[in-house]
Formats: C-alpha cells, sequence, structure tokens
C-alpha cells in the first residue's frame, strides 16, 4: 500500500511539472504575440538570400507560440559583414532581430580577416534552409563554352564578387588555385542579382554560385543557355539536375587539393545560409525559433511556394548546424595557412 504522504508528494510534484510546463507555454506564447521579428539579410534585394528569407518569412510566423510577424530588412556591404557584425554588437538578444549572412565568413574569422566583430562560437544557431551545391556560371558571350575549353584556350575570365566568406569570391578562389583556369575577380558587388545585371551587360564573364541561385533568380539566363554551368563542386556525385556537367575531382586530383576543397567548399557550402540570434538570446526563444523553421520546412504551403520559386531545400537543423560550425573552428594549422595563402 502507497502511504497517503508519498501519494500527495507524487501528485503534488505532477502538478508542479504540470504547471511549470503550461505557465512556460503561455509565457513564451505571450512574449511574442503582437511582436514583430526583424530578418536582416545581408545580401541585397532579388538574390538567392534575400529570395529564400522573404519565402520563410511569409510562413514562419503560424509556426511560432504567438504567430509574430516577420520583416525582412536588408543591410548590404562588406559581403555581408556589416549585417553579421550588427547582428552580434548591436542587435538586441531579445529574439526579436535574426541574423541572415553569408556562412562563409565564419571561415574568414578562422583565416584572421581584417574587420571581423562578431565571434562565430557565440552566435545561436536557429539552422539553414539549404545546403549549397556550388557552380560556376559562365556567360556565352565570354567565348569559352566549357571547362575544358577554358583550360586550353588560357582565356582569363572576368568574375564578379561580393566579398571575402561569399561563395562568389571564396570558392572562385579555391577553383582558381585547385583547377588552374586563369581568372580576375571584380569584387564588391552588393549581391548575385548586381553580378547577374553586370553579366548580362557584358562587364563581367561569370560568377562562382549555388545552382539554388541561379535555378531561382537566373531563370531567363539559364534558360536561353547566355549564362552556362561548366562545373560543378559538389561531393560524392553529380547534381541530377547537371548530369553532364564535370564535378570538380574529375579534374583535381591531388590529395592535398582536395583537402583544400573539402574545407573551402564543401564545409562552406553546407554553412553557407545560416540563420542566427545574436549571442545571449534566451534559450527556449532559440528552441522555439528552431522548432519553428522545421515545422515551416515541412509545410505544405510553402513548400509549394517553394517549388513555385524554384528554391530547393535541404535544411540542417541548429543542432545539426552547431556542429558543422564547430568543426571549422577546428581546421587543422596546414589547411588554415593553405587556404589564407589562396583566400588572401
Amino acid at each position: 500500500m502507497i502511504h497517503r504522504d508519498v501519494l500527495w508528494t507524487a501528485i503534488s510534484a505532477t502538478w508542479f511539472v504540470i504547471f511549470t510546463l503550461a505557465t512556460s507555454a503561455i509565457a513564451q506564447e505571450s512574449f511574442y504575440q503582437g511582436k514583430t521579428v526583424r530578418v536582416i539579410v545581408g545580401g541585397s534585394a532579388g538574390g538567392g538570400y534575400d529570395t529564400y528569407t522573404r519565402l520563410i518569412a511569409r510562413h514562419l510566423g503560424k509556426h511560432v507560440p504567438g504567430n509574430p510577424n516577420f520583416v525582412v530588412e536588408n543591410m548590404t556591404g562588406a559581403g555581408t559583414l556589416i549585417s553579421a557584425n550588427h547582428v552580434y554588437k548591436v542587435a538586441k538578444p531579445d529574439g526579436l532581430t535574426i541574423g541572415h549572412f553569408i556562412g562563409g565568413l565564419l571561415l574568414q574569422q578562422v583565416l584572421g580577416k581584417p574587420g571581423i566583430e562578431f565571434d562565430g562560437q557565440k552566435f545561436e544557431y536557429l539552422g539553414v534552409p539549404a545546403q549549397d551545391n556550388t557552380v560556376i556560371g559562365i556567360s556565352k558571350a565570354s567565348g569559352v563554352s566549357s571547362i575544358e575549353n577554358w583550360l586550353a584556350t588560357k582565356t582569363s575570365l572576368k568574375f564578379g564578387g561580393v566579398g571575402p566568406g561569399s561563395a562568389t569570391d571564396d570558392i572562385a578562389k579555391v577553383v582558381r588555385a585547385t583547377v588552374g583556369v586563369p581568372m580576375q575577380l571584380v569584387s564588391g558587388y552588393k549581391g548575385t542579382a548586381d553580378i547577374r545585371l553586370a553579366i548580362n551587360s557584358g562587364e563581367l564573364h561569370g560568377v562562382a554560385n549555388s545552382w539554388e541561385s541561379f535555378k531561382s533568380g537566373w531563370v531567363q539566363e539559364i534558360q536561353s543557355g547566355s549564362v552556362m554551368i561548366v562545373l560543378q563542386m559538389i561531393p560524392e556525385r553529380r547534381h541530377p539536375e547537371l548530369p553532364k556537367v564535370p564535378m570538380i575531382t574529375d579534374i583535381v586530383k591531388s590529395e592535398d587539393a582536395r583537402k583544400i576543397i573539402q574545407a573551402g567548399i564543401y564545409d562552406y557550402a553546407a554553412i553557407a545560409r545560416p540563420y542566427v540570434f545574436p549571442p545571449n538570446t534566451p534559450k527556449d526563444r532559440v528552441l522555439m525559433l528552431r522548432k519553428g523553421l522545421v515545422e515551416t520546412y515541412k509545410d505544405p504551403e510553402f513548400i509549394a511556394d517553394a517549388q513555385k520559386a524554384r528554391l530547393d531545400m535541404s535544411p540542417l537543423t541548429g543542432e545539426e548546424l552547431e556542429k558543422v560550425v564547430a568543426r571549422t573552428y577546428k581546421l587543422e594549422k596546414p589547411i588554415i595557412e593553405k587556404l589564407k595563402e589562396i583566400l588572401k
């Protein structure tokens, strides 16, 4: 027989847990009720980072307790570094400001890039909507028709870049160093939308970018053939939509070069599109937004809108993103020194 005092203790403990959970849920919902959450995008309007974020912002609110409103703001400059520094140093850690900048800046911190005023190990990571499948796109007007043709003719092509830390810059430099293609990088564009305009006008010849961004933002150029995909930098196997485009590992064979590609391209691609809270944001709000993003990616209305916009989704949760970020901050010194030389 259970002693009456023990029974009452157990009942009291059970009701305490229920009350605590209910109170926590009510507090969470009441916090976001009627609130507006700013999502600060470091890229320009119309670019890939902006396009993904505006799609997510339209659906995320219904998956967060209290159904807050999400608004997107563009804070361009220095290859999204201005926005990353702002979210780290200026934004209040109250759960009402989310940052979305180029994840390659985390590697740039490891390499000692000047101007970085954040510690990437202290952000609160919410996840990524897609892991980039990076490719090289070249304009038909450049006169280069394939990677083999480029290597054979040794034609120097002018590529557009957003800034150090971005795929446009860092991946282009890794390709130049490992594949050996002649390339002049012109950096400082506000986003890939601006680079697209420069390629269409003949100001530039090409860009390193994600296939996801090409598919969604460069539809006319890809369909007309005015921009051709000549190389893909994807681990393990070719992208199913690019079966005839050679992989970088078809060309690069040395073990040292492959290590550089792993750290400078593959791991970069996994964390290229992070959503973050400022350091010290309350954990309950971090967990709410992580859960909200996961539920958003499963939302049938969201999936339909993503397909309509030609946006592929291959998300990482906040926990998964944290693990890849941690690996970036534990790179071996020889790889760091080599990447410093390549990305300087």
